[in-house]
């Protein structure tokens, strides 16, 4: 019996493993504060790929076995600054359910006013409300939410070990891309449903269809057919995606490849 639960988990968990054994050889090798600057600068958006994959990961965990899926999200918190089931409250079981509505979407895009907020202000407010939300939706989910806190406190202990052991290369390698990855995230998140003022499903997602953004991020451009149905594998999203199609108004199809975005505001 195979570890992974679906076959084409393998070759991204190895590159995104990889790169995780990249992390801890700068941390541990590096000490010039330019070349630590650089690091950090060049593996933003590979960090930033990773964070569809922690998303993935928090809609259908990878492993059959809980203590790896335990480890592996342990690894995607140091790479992206989303703790294990930070995604599963705030995204799953949060947004999932309200991004139609922009009085409790926890990655809403509307104001307090009802204005469509600017990209710049919503990658800060879900960056910095990130925790706080998905902590409030836990009060409804006891279970996720316990593992939530546990997790969160664990990797922090281990950001403070390493913080403790070697300062500056913790701060470049781990601590700021942490940060950044996690306004990174919102960043990309703003252009799949920004000013889709809408009550169905199929009119409320931008898709992007372009192969590099689909093969980096894992389809996460069929964003129509992830909500439509949200626990399926992400391999499986254009097949669903091509029987549900002709539902999707041609205005919500997008060229936009991954960057593309910090082009725009």
């Amino acid at each position: 019996m195979t570890l992974f639960k679906y076959r084409a988990d393998r070759i991204p968990v190895l590159i995104i493993s990889l790169l995780f054994a990249l992390d801890i050889a700068a941390y541990l090798l590096l000490d010039n504060i330019w070349l630590l600057i650089a690091y950090w600068l060049i593996m933003i958006p590979p960090k930033g790929v990773i964070c569809a994959w922690n998303h993935h990961h928090q809609h259908l965990p990878t492993f059959r076995s809980t203590p790896l899926n335990y480890l592996l999200e342990q690894m995607y918190a140091l790479q992206t600054g989303a703790t294990s089931k930070l995604w599963v409250l705030h995204h799953v079981l949060g947004h999932h359910h309200h991004y139609l509505d922009q009085t409790k979407d926890e990655s809403r895009w509307k104001d307090k006013q009802g204005h469509i907020m600017g990209r710049f202000r919503y990658s800060m407010d879900v960056m910095l409300t990130a925790y706080y939300r998905a902590y409030q939706v836990g009060k409804r989910h006891p279970r996720p939410l316990k593992i939530f806190l546990i997790a969160s406190t664990i990797t922090a202990l281990v950001i403070a070990g390493l913080v403790w052991y070697r300062p500056i290369p913790a701060l470049f390698v781990f601590v700021i891309p942490m940060i950044s990855s996690l306004f990174f995230t919102a960043w990309v998140t703003y252009a799949h449903h920004a000013g889709l003022d809408v009550d169905n499903d199929f009119e409320a997602s931008y898709n992007i269809m372009t192969p590099i953004y689909n093969t980096l991020t894992g389809n996460l451009g069929y964003h129509t057919a992830h909500h439509h149905k949200q626990g399926l594998h992400w391999s499986l999203l254009p097949e669903l995606h091509e029987k549900i199609k002709d539902k999707i108004p041609q205005y919500l199809y997008k060229t936009d490849h991954l960057g593309s975005g910090f082009l725009k505001t």
